[in-house]
């Protein structure tokens, strides 16, 4: 994954594509950010690609609450730009999962887990987040348990 991200911003500096490389430059800097987060626990090889594509997952939630900021600011230019930015990470996730895909996984852990009540959504959202990083968009996921335990 680092070497992916590494070079996509080697290529996009060659291209001289300006916002590729500065959304890949915020990518490194959170992960250095990360890295030495992890240093600190003792982990002297940095993050590894599940925790970078939660980062990246993070990154993508982030600039869609500062689209729907904008857009209520009518800031369209600063919308688009950051609809830009999650284009440029989205190259690093792998495929998305549609909504009938993340409701049968939900529904397949519920069963496992013979989850019942609220209180079982914590250990749910674990499971999910351990079988599908970076598949997955867990505030999805996170509303299709609720209503399923609700």
């Amino acid at each position: 994954m680092r070497t992916a991200l590494n070079d996509a911003l080697k290529s996009a500096m060659k291209e001289k594509d300006s916002l590729a490389v500065s959304t890949l430059r915020l990518i490194h800097a959170a992960l250095k950010d990360r890295d030495i987060a992890a240093r600190g626990k003792g982990n002297c090889d940095g993050i590894g690609d599940d925790e970078i594509l939660s980062l990246l997952q993070s990154m993508i939630k982030q600039r869609r609450e500062s689209i729907e900021a904008y857009k209520k600011g009518h800031r369209m230019e600063l919308a688009e730009r950051e609809a830009g930015e999650i284009a440029v990470i989205e190259r690093f996730l792998p495929q998305q999962m549609s909504e009938d895909e993340i409701s049968e996984a939900v529904g397949g852990v519920l069963a496992e887990l013979e989850a019942t009540t609220l209180k079982d959504m914590g250990k749910v959202m674990a499971a999910l987040k351990e079988r599908y990083p970076g598949r997955m968009d867990f505030g999805k996921a996170s509303a299709q348990v609720k209503d399923k335990l609700s």
